[in-house]
């Protein structure tokens, strides 16, 4: 039985279309045009739903002067006619599975073949070229369990499921196609890409330094100006525009720039689909000489990858994606395929390219387990809760930057009721916040001053660690450092390059040729209340602390927001 799952903007919920009455795999590239305006005239005539894909090499079909290629064993096009759908609860993401994938390229190979590209762009036959590639593993998990774990860490209103007893489709794209309400049709094309930081203000940055970036603008507008063109083909005249240019959006493990192209149109929506069918934002610039250096040095076809998933609803309403973020499942071959790849232009830089694939990969990556967001508050009662106003502001950073719900006065409420319930017993309360936004505060009496014998840990802290940033119920890294050290009161992190960070549970200040300095942020570490009201104070400033340079420090001090500032020694750790 097929099966097909995507997200209803109308229900603002998930829906699943099954037992098609009707099902129309088409391998040849005569089929498709009269396919699409069949499926069409079903659709107006019954009210039945049309649910399927068109892969990349499906583009001939509408324009012969595209080169024409196989998907081998895979359709170049797959439709059902499906009933009303039912509305569907994804429910919690079960365990991701992990696979072991292999890409057709690596990073020299691409190198030489982007030098071949850039030939094509000196000679003035292309001006950008999306190059992509494969990467690919064995297949033995729960297609639906694989599209669940994608959609909920990547969650899009375009992602898409479609399931046959051939393969599986299971898509987290974040790109419209185009979109369809009667008249008016619109296309959202996204091109432009930066990585996420790793705390709140690197994060945004980030994003305002790639909605400024020259190079990322202008393609994009090269691809909306290409998108305005093959709407102006459908489009009444005068009627095509761009009401947003620019739009960064955020997504769980990168920013994308997004543009909104407009207009209105009284053909069919099949003669749409052949105007605008590949995504301008997947080809190039020119559209047809493009795909053919394409067709030249991709490796492999990209069958599903690039081409589009969508649904014909009656009434003249249609919306597709652009299928990126898609994992292709051979049922018979037990195998899983992915494609990545990037707009390149004449300024390109290879190795950013190649790491631009890495990280559009990364939504493939293992998930992190299940956590939440923590807060430890000292509270006595001359001063109340120390710092409320800082803890509450790092927990809502760090609630935006996760994906977090938030009610920040429904957590006020909570921490005055723990209050009131601890009767005058100063303490410590512990507050988490789950995803969904639930939360839990809890006491506990105030820690008693102790001497303070610390050790540096055995291995360094990776300080791209998101996590490190944040403080959260994920404490592996802390309990593995503090294991290394037995016999100490707390053991001193440091990184790669040998920069020393943190305690486990505090921040280091370091008396240091007569200053007090604070490892800076950008070493890995969680940036303390109390380290920020000293630094906003003046009392300290941010610099870099090495290894060896602890034995010349005059003094050092753990800092956090519970326990003050506690003096501490730095020994060798007694042996295990």
């Amino acid at each position: 039985m097929s099966v097909a799952v995507l997200y209803s903007p109308e229900l603002s919920a998930w829906v699943r279309y099954e037992r098609p009455q009707t099902v129309f795999s088409v391998r040849t590239h005569e089929e498709i045009p009269s396919l699409v305006t069949q499926l069409e005239d079903e659709v107006e005539k019954t009210g039945l739903h049309a649910v399927g894909f068109l892969a990349y090499e499906s583009g001939s079909a509408f324009d012969p002067a595209m080169p024409r290629t196989s998907c081998g064993s895979f359709p170049l096009a797959w439709f059902g006619l499906f009933d009303a759908p039912a509305a569907l609860f994804l429910g919690p993401a079960k365990p991701f599975p992990v696979l072991d994938w292999v890409s057709e390229l690596d990073s020299c190979d691409h190198e030489r073949l982007l030098t071949r590209i850039k030939a094509y762009l000196a000679s003035g036959e292309t001006y950008q070229v999306n190059f992509t590639h494969r990467l690919r593993s064995r297949f033995d998990a729960d297609p639906w369990d694989f599209f669940c774990g994608l959609a909920s860490r990547q969650p899009s209103p375009y992602a898409a499921f479609v399931d046959t007893p051939d393969f599986a489709v299971c898509s987290a794209s974040p790109e419209m196609f185009f979109e369809r309400e009667g008249e008016q049709l619109w296309s959202r094309p996204m091109k432009g890409t930066a990585q996420r930081g790793r705390w709140p203000e690197e994060d945004e940055a980030l994003a305002r330094t790639l909605a400024v970036s020259e190079k990322e603008r202008a393609e994009n507008v090269m691809i909306v100006d290409m998108v305005r063109n093959d709407l102006g083909r459908v489009c009444l005249p005068g009627s095509v525009h761009v009401p947003e240019l620019f739009r960064v959006e955020r997504y769980p493990t990168l920013w994308q720039l997004t543009s909104l192209v407009r207009g209105r149109t009284v053909q069919s929506t099949a003669q749409v689909m052949a105007a605008l069918f590949p995504a301008a934002s997947i080809t190039g610039a020119p559209k047809v000489r493009t795909m053919h250096i394409i067709q030249e040095l991709e490796l492999s076809p990209r069958r599903i990858y690039t081409g589009s998933i969508g649904i014909m609803s009656p009434g003249r309403r249609a919306r597709f994606n652009v299928a990126i973020r898609t994992v292709l499942v051979d049922k018979s071959l037990g195998v899983a395929e992915y494609g990545v790849g990037g707009g390149i232009v004449w300024d390109s830089d290879p190795r950013a390219e190649f790491r631009e694939t890495r990280i559009k990969a990364s939504v493939l990556a293992a998930p992190e387990p299940e956590f939440q967001l923590l807060e430890t508050m000292r509270w006595t009662r001359g001063e109340g809760i120390f710092l409320l106003e800082e803890h509450l502001r790092r927990l809502g950073e760090s609630a935006g930057y996760m994906g977090f719900t938030l009610d920040p006065q429904s957590l006020r409420d909570g921490l005055e009721r723990e209050v009131s319930a601890a009767e005058g017993t100063e303490g410590v309360l512990r507050l988490t916040a789950d995803r969904a936004g639930g939360w839990r505060v809890t006491h506990r009496p105030l820690p008693e001053p102790s001497p303070c014998r610390v050790a540096l840990a055995l291995t360094p802290v990776d300080a791209k660690n998101p996590f490190l940033f944040h403080k959260t119920t994920m404490r592996e890294v802390y309990d593995k450092a503090k294991s290394q050290v037995p016999g100490m009161d707390d053991a001193l992190l440091w990184n790669e390059d040998g920069e020393v960070t943190e305690s486990t549970i505090a921040n280091l200040v370091a008396q240091l040729d007569g200053e007090l300095i604070t490892p800076s942020l950008a070493c890995g570490l969680l940036p303390g209340t109390m380290r920020a009201r000293l630094l906003h104070e003046g009392r300290i400033r941010e610099g870099v602390v090495r290894r060896e340079d602890l034995p010349r420090c005059t003094k050092l001090w753990l800092v956090n927001s519970v326990r003050g500032w506690r003096e501490c020694v730095v020994v060798e750790p007694e042996a295990s």
